[in-house]
């Protein structure tokens, strides 16, 4: 025991530099060097090197969250879980983005920050050529195939595939637009379009360009960018031999044909 004051740590691991002040520890540290786990969870398949996380892997079939939030009502199984939790309440984020300046409460949101730099995408669609740096907005496209629509809304026949979209939609009835621009006089509904709008007054541009040297505030924009390096160009009028890199110009162009004049002098 003396030794947790002395800061004495005799027990040598023969196969890393870590050192420990009992036989009991460095005995089971030695089982992350040979895979060893003895402690096998008696309601799945899982086995574990430290009865400690036997333990917490438990929770998961008893439901136990024994870590109660003093500031809301959220319980969590680990203590770990708990201190990361209580960063949303503090504000604390000491995850810091090497490629900017955003900084996150949680190591995973970094992680997947970080996709957004490096263009990692590695959750596929099995439908079809997308992919998604989370599994989660994988799950969520996966609704555009299936057509699943289970966010219903209470004041007319639409439905969303996402609960986000729903609460958008629901901007629409009651004329909330809750994001204010603390710069100018614009306000939007979704948080995502005022810190895209933020960068008119930054002029930040986090999506570069991989080809040249190029960078632009918004991702759709590097997409439509990246055509001019590809030759892309995916929206094909079906009147004529032409093809667009937008949509909207495809749109555009359509009205040649119909004659459709919306734009009234």
């Amino acid at each position: 025991h003396m030794m947790t004051h002395t800061g004495e740590t005799p027990y040598q691991c023969s196969q890393c530099e870590k050192a420990f002040s009992t036989n009991s520890d460095l005995t089971r540290h030695m089982m992350t060097h040979t895979g060893e786990t003895p402690y096998q969870c008696s309601q799945c398949e899982k086995a574990f090197s430290k009865k400690s996380h036997l333990t917490r892997h438990m929770m998961t079939h008893t439901g136990e969250t024994p870590y109660q939030c003093n500031q809301c009502e959220k319980a969590f199984s680990e203590k770990s879980k708990l201190t990361k939790h209580m960063m949303t309440h503090t504000g604390e984020t000491p995850y810091q983005c090497s490629q900017s300046n955003k900084a996150f409460s949680r190591k995973s949101d970094l992680a997947i920050h970080m996709m957004t730099h490096t263009g990692e995408t590695p959750y596929q669609c099995s439908q079809c050529e997308k992919a998604f740096s989370t599994n989660s907005d994988l799950t969520r496209h996966m609704m555009t195939h299936t057509g699943d629509t289970p966010y219903q809304c209470s004041q007319c026949e639409k439905a969303f595939s996402k609960k986000s979209h729903l609460t958008r939609h629901m901007m629409t009835h009651t004329g909330e637009i809750p994001y204010q621009c603390s710069q100018c006089e614009k306000a939007f509904s979704k948080k995502s379009d005022l810190t895209r709008h933020m960068m008119t007054h930054t002029g930040e541009t986090p999506h570069q360009c991989s080809q040249c040297e190029k960078a632009f505030s918004r991702k759709s924009d590097l997409t439509r960018h990246m055509m001019t390096h590809t030759g892309k160009i995916p929206y094909q009028c079906s009147q004529c031999e032409k093809a667009f890199s937008r949509k909207s110009d495809l749109t555009r162009h359509m009205m040649t044909h119909t004659g459709e004049t919306p734009y009234q002098c």
